[in-house]
């Protein structure tokens, strides 16, 4: 579908990087930029079937190793989202990776199915959000079997490639990942937020988030995400998006030295910008060049140490 993730841009920089969802992945300009700034891969922000409000504001806030955010599942919609995931089809390069979620193991598939194949070339499929539990329960990423389910379910109504995302808040991820291997994903993406995390107002002594509690990203996570991708590595065999923490190349590199495919940024975007995709693929470049090291090499290297 597309050109994969990987290949050199026209300049000679190699495109390993993935936009996480839900940062600038809601309009097609905003998610154009990326792509045009070094990433090879852009996922819109997590779409229902129908719009969502989600939580008033404040929903994001700054502290100073990270950010925590309760946003709440807010959506456009698959509708309108499909016709701002085409401005990204049609003027870039990049893969185009529509995140889904639902409410219920049956309105994955139906949203999933409405993914439009000739615009979107992967779908991600969100079983972890960690800030809507009054809503749905539980996230489904605590439950292997649930998680095994939806998966299958996805699959079965789209002909697009399908990767998960996981929560890193469950000390049985790698049983997850595993039952989203055996029914049928073709990745996983490790990992979403950590949390729930809270801060509070030293002036009003109210919680800072609308929600109270919300989900934390941002370098304070890196040191987690990258065991987490580890351990991944080492219980299954499909491709993995490492993310979480990613704010400089060598953040990148410990990534796929840990088992990654590919990085993936998020947060990262607000400590360094858009320009943060192009400044770790030329530093990943130099890097490979000097260890006379292909890419591919370097994937999982530190298992084989």
């Amino acid at each position: 579908h597309g050109k994969p993730v990987g290949d050199e841009a026209a300049d000679g920089k190699t495109l390993f990087g993935v936009l996480a969802s839900g940062i600038l992945g809601v309009t097609g300009y905003s998610m154009l930029k990326i792509a045009e700034d070094g990433a090879g891969g852009v996922t819109c922000k997590s779409i229902s079937k129908i719009e969502r409000k989600g939580h008033p504001t404040p929903v994001v806030q700054v502290f100073n190793s990270g950010v925590i955010n309760a946003v709440g599942l807010s959506s456009t919609g698959v509708e309108r989202t499909t016709s701002e995931l085409k401005i990204l089809k049609d003027k870039s390069d990049a893969v185009v990776i529509a995140s889904i979620f639902a409410g219920t193991v049956e309105e994955f598939g139906e949203t999933a199915s409405m993914i439009d194949e000739n615009i979107c070339d992967m779908i991600e499929v969100n079983i972890s959000c960690p800030n809507v539990a009054d809503e749905f329960g539980l996230p489904f990423a605590s439950d292997p079997k649930i998680s095994g389910e939806i998966t299958r379910v996805a699959k079965n109504s789209t002909k697009l490639p399908v990767i998960i995302k996981l929560s890193p808040n469950y000390p049985n991820i790698c049983e997850v990942a595993k039952s989203c291997e055996a029914n049928g994903a073709d990745g996983i993406t490790a990992i979403n937020t950590l949390g729930p995390g809270m801060l509070i107002d030293v002036h009003t002594y109210k919680p800072k988030l609308s929600n109270k509690k919300g989900g934390v990203s941002g370098p304070a996570i890196f040191p987690v995400a990258l065991r987490i991708v580890y351990d991944l590595y080492k219980a299954i065999k499909i491709p993995i998006i490492g993310m979480g923490g990613v704010t400089e190349a060598e953040d990148a590199i410990q990534m796929i030295a840990a088992g990654a495919t590919l990085y993936g940024v998020g947060t990262g975007i607000l400590y360094k910008g858009t320009s943060i995709f192009k400044n770790i693929n030329a530093a990943l470049d130099n890097y490979l060049a000097e260890k006379k090291m292909k890419y591919e090499e370097l994937i999982g290297i530190a298992h084989r140490i």
